[in-house]
């Protein structure tokens, strides 16, 4: 008996730590936008400084910068970044350290 709940707690525990290392993303809750000169992210979450860049995007293919903005480690409320006006859909792309960590595409109404 004693061996199973150790054997339990340890999964448990191990589970735990392997949801919490990956901290990063942007706010699923972002996917539809007014057709504006601002995207609004929510929330975004990153374990370490970094960027948010909105690109173009269109067919699976990314296109041109449109704006981005710097986030801090941990959780970044109220996200928004200012664009240039696109007349396709974008993609909010969270870069750390250079590296693309998460992406989420945007619908334009």
């Amino acid at each position: 008996m004693f061996k199973s709940v150790t054997l339990a707690i340890a999964a448990i525990a191990a589970s735990a730590t392997f949801a919490s290392a990956d901290t990063n993303y942007i706010n699923s809750l972002a996917k539809e936008q007014a057709n504006d000169t601002n995207v609004e992210l929510g929330l975004v979450r990153a374990d370490q400084a970094g960027v948010v860049e909105i690109y173009s995007y269109h067919a699976g293919q990314t296109g041109g910068l449109l704006g981005s903005t710097t986030v801090h480690a941990g959780a970044n409320p109220d996200v928004d970044v200012n664009i240039q006006r696109s007349n396709t859909n974008a993609i909010a792309v969270l870069k750390i350290g250079g590296q693309i960590v998460e992406t989420q595409e945007i619908d334009f109404n």
